[in-house]
């Protein structure tokens, strides 16, 4: 073959390969375009002019190429799919972060708020079970009423008549009765009387300490006055 004949054939494999992929194009249903009728029979009649031998190659190389295409097309496609799930995620992921905070910022601060009044009720409570002992003048005596009058202010009013009955059956209001058998001692007849010096040094002289000790120690034994009433009226004693 002359190098004429050569470049010939090259050239007609070329448009034949152009042609073949028309076809198959055209036979795959895509749009036909201006002239795909001429091109096709160009196509057909270039195909012709190749040898045998050669044609199944031609045709191979062509639907290769539009597979090729078709694969690089699906590529972006799935690649701008996936950067969009992806944003999404990402969006959700956000949202949901933001949801968390907000809720454990509330949280926090409804623990924050829980412990302020806490805190506050326990303060509140602490003045009426002995706070208030702190305004009342010490004296060198006292009479009943007055013993009566500062265990009002020291007592809270719900427990007050329990704590009453039971100083009443326990002492009669004497913040110096000593039981000549046990030596218990005041108003509450705590046993040893020393015990009472938790709630002050001054103890022995001063009811306001007595009453003091005496409702502490009802309400961490018994719950409250009226739980220690309860026992007393049981067991006549406490």
């Amino acid at each position: 073959m002359s190098p004429i004949s050569v470049r010939g054939f090259a050239a007609a494999s070329a448009t034949a390969v152009t042609a073949v992929g028309s076809v198959v194009g055209i036979a795959s249903g895509s749009s036909a375009q201006p002239g795909g009728t001429e091109a096709t029979a160009v196509g057909a009649t270039l195909l012709a002019d190749i040898p045998a031998g050669q044609q199944a190659q031609v045709q191979t190389e062509s639907l290769t190429r539009q597979a090729d295409a078709q694969a690089v097309q699906a590529d972006a496609s799935a690649k701008k799919e996936a950067e969009e799930a992806a944003r999404k995620a990402a969006a959700r992921t956000a949202v949901a972060k933001k949801a968390d905070a907000e809720k454990a910022a509330k949280e926090a601060k409804e623990r924050a708020e829980t412990k302020t009044t806490s805190a506050s009720s326990s303060s509140s409570a602490g003045s009426s079970q002995g706070g208030g002992s702190s305004n009342i003048p010490v004296q060198s005596s006292y009479t009943t009423a007055q013993i009566k009058a500062i265990a009002a202010q020291i007592v809270p009013g719900g427990q007050l008549q329990c704590f009453s009955n039971i100083v009443e059956r326990e002492s009669g209001w004497n913040y110096r009765a000593v039981n000549p058998s046990s030596g218990a001692y005041g108003l509450m007849q705590a046993l040893p009387g020393s015990k009472m010096s938790s709630a002050g040094a001054d103890w022995q002289t001063n009811p306001a300490t007595q009453i003091k000790w005496g409702l502490n120690y009802m309400n961490s034994v018994y719950g409250s006055p009226c739980g220690a009433w309860t026992y007393w009226q049981a067991n006549h004693a406490y």
